[in-house]
């Protein structure tokens, strides 16, 4: 894939263990994850129904400030622009989640850079979580308050 600038971040993660901590929910599980290029940790709660993973696993993370092929940024408010999500899912309009498995949208909610050695971002997406941690200038581009589209594709 090209680089564009509505690529936040993107590595290949390894699955190291899947819900260590025991089940909490009947369709979500929670994933721990070692990226193999920029050495960061991931945890994050995918819908298992949908998107099963086990440990062991590797699947390319994405994460998108839109979905766009053309770099155009997502409006503030869905609707009032002249692309939105619901074109995207229609299959009105070509996407970036074309070419992905599990795809979430969802907003960075707490950015921790407390660490002089390691920054965490934090996202929630419809109630499920992530916390993606590593070197500050892998997720330099993670703003609080700002939405974005988290995607993942099974290797």
């Amino acid at each position: 894939m090209e680089k564009r600038d509505n690529i936040l971040f993107t590595d290949t993660f390894d699955v190291k263990d899947v819900d260590k901590d025991g089940k909490k929910f009947d369709r979500v599980s929670r994933i721990d994850g070692r990226s193999q290029t920029h050495d960061m940790s991931l945890i994050l709660d995918i819908n298992s129904e949908l998107y099963p993973l086990d440990a062991g696993d590797k699947f390319k993370l994405t994460l998108a400030s839109s979905l766009s092929l053309t770099d155009v940024k997502e409006p503030s408010a869905f609707g009032k622009g002249e692309a939105n999500w619901r074109a995207y899912v229609n299959g009105e309009e070509r996407s970036l989640a074309d070419d992905f498995d599990y795809v979430m949208f969802g907003r960075i909610y707490r950015y921790d850079d407390s660490s002089s050695a390691k920054v965490s971002a934090f996202a929630s997406f419809g109630g499920l979580l992530m916390c993606l941690e590593g070197d500050i200038r892998h997720l330099q581009n993670l703003v609080v308050g700002d939405t974005l589209y988290l995607l993942l594709k099974t290797i």
